[in-house]
């Protein structure tokens, strides 16, 4: 079952459940106030794309590769 991102309509409490793709929330319990009636959130997930190279200096300098470093991640 997918995470899914809620906010109580009554009292604007944002919580998460574990639910079934079809749960739109209407019989969801806020946690905070105990009512039912939640409106399913459009969430957002990060991520990162990349790979990391040991080329890059990690004060935040040019790596071999020409690509900005940060953190001693090169953005590849």
């Amino acid at each position: 079952m997918p995470l899914y991102e809620f906010t109580c309509r009554h009292c604007a409490e944002t919580f998460e459940e574990l639910t079934k793709s079809s749960e739109t929330g209407e019989s969801l319990a806020c946690p905070a106030c105990g009512k039912e009636g939640a409106n399913r959130r459009i969430s957002t997930f990060a991520s990162r794309v990349g790979r990391q190279t040991s080329a890059c200096d990690t004060r935040g300098g040019d790596c071999a590769t020409g690509s900005c470093c940060l953190n001693g991640a090169c953005g590849l």
